[in-house]
């Protein structure tokens, strides 16, 4: 494709999306992204013409492409490093020397952060939490957002278009060409928004409420927010809508839910799993069931997001869970998913230290057991099928007890 294909796209009167859209992203250091995902990048037209943010190396020449079907891209005179991980700021050191900016801005972290990626030797600027930056006629503003998601992080407010320019915050990996939320699918948006949030921001809940009370408190007068992954939220109704979500998954409120995971060699585990999502729906909780031989480590914590209850089950292979279950159980417990009950279930042979290895991965992630394990050896009878759906009604209790009727 010629580079003349690729235009760039305006959002306000003064700011142009520039990125690039990658159709066939399909894993994000282990999250897999079945729908790609784009690299957004901005360009503001202001008297000093700015570039928010780069793209990943590969997609350097369609990012430069958009750019210069507005304005030859050596007029850019100051650019934004808002975070420094290389699908961020991959190009970033080539677009310095193709346009040698007068100023580029980042973090102070994120200056220490660029020096150690790419041990270059350019001058970057270090800029101050509420610290302002004139650009002549336009203004942008810069505020941390440290461990959302890494330390490194900041934002970028333009002042007279009303845009926040969120770099990971707010985003989603869902390749499109429709540049806006309301443009593309509300389920998907919403799934997609969840998942991301899910796999890349659930560890640092904490620090994203202190940072989203903080920014509401500010009154900024946001009327776009714009990351750096997905779609643009470009009217009230739409900011109103994410904001509520990340509001949503900071606290991790339990639901009347239920995931179970599970795998299994003879279809042992397999029958325990049926049995106990029976308990589980007759005690009133919504269930979804992800076999490991076919769901996806990040599509077990999006559905976790919003669950009260994680329960799992394994097989036994040399002493231990079987190996997707030891990949799935690290995945998620890095995530520190909260508020949640559960309990463990599985087959064995002649050693059952695997469901000691279950329960131990669920404690080290705070899950509060709340039922006895159940472990059959080789094949459930009728009475340890039973013994399953007694514990889903188990747990299905617990989680009644912490959530209210209408979840």
């Amino acid at each position: 494709m010629s580079r003349e294909a690729f235009l760039a796209r305006q959002v306000t009167p003064r700011v142009y999306w520039v990125g690039g859209i990658d159709w066939t992203l399909t894993d994000f250091h282990g999250y897999k992204t079945d729908r790609g995902s784009t690299y957004n990048a901005f360009l503001v037209m202001a008297e000093k013409v700015t570039l928010i943010d780069t793209v990943k190396a590969p997609l350097r020449d369609e990012m430069m492409a958009r750019i210069a079907s507005v304005i030859d891209p050596r007029e850019i005179k100051y650019i934004v490093s808002n975070h420094a991980e290389m699908d961020h700021s991959g190009s970033l050191m080539e677009v310095i020397e193709a346009v040698k900016p007068e100023r580029v801005f980042a973090s102070a972290n994120g200056v220490k952060a660029l020096k150690a990626h790419f041990h270059h030797g350019y001058e970057i600027q270090a800029v101050g939490n509420g610290e302002t930056v004139s650009l002549g006629d336009r203004t942008l503003q810069f505020f941390e957002t440290r461990m959302i998601h890494w330390p490194d992080s900041m934002v970028t407010f333009l002042k007279e278009e009303g845009v926040l320019f969120s770099q990971d915050a707010f985003g989603m990996h869902l390749a499109t060409t429709e540049l806006f939320s309301d443009e593309n699918p509300a389920e998907i948006v919403r799934w997609e928004a969840a998942k991301y949030y899910a796999n890349i921001v659930l560890p640092y809940s904490g620090i994203v409420g202190k940072t989203l009370k903080a920014l509401m408190e500010m009154k900024l007068g946001i009327k776009m927010i714009a990351p750096d992954h997905g779609p643009i939220w470009r009217t009230e109704e739409e900011i109103v809508k994410i904001l509520g979500w990340y509001q949503e998954w900071v606290e991790q409120k339990p639901r009347r839910k239920a995931v179970v995971v599970f795998d299994t060699m003879w279809r042992s585990t397999e029958k325990m799993a049926s049995a106990v999502a029976e308990g589980l729906k007759e005690g009133g909780v919504r269930v979804k069931v992800l076999p490991m031989f076919g769901a996806h480590r990040s599509d077990v914590i999006t559905e976790m997001l919003d669950a009260g209850a994680f329960v799992v089950g394994s097989c036994t292979m040399n002493n231990r869970i079987f190996p997707t279950m030891a990949d799935v159980l690290t995945y998620v417990s890095g995530l520190k998913p909260a508020n949640k009950v559960g309990a463990c279930f599985g087959s064995f042979g002649w050693s059952h230290n695997a469901m000691k290895e279950l329960e131990g991965y669920l404690q080290g992630m705070g899950v509060e057991l709340v039922a006895e394990t159940v472990k059959v050896n080789y094949v459930p009878t009728k009475e340890d099928l039973v013994r399953c759906v007694e514990l889903g009604k188990k747990v299905a209790a617990e989680v009644a007890k912490r959530t209210s009727e209408s979840e």
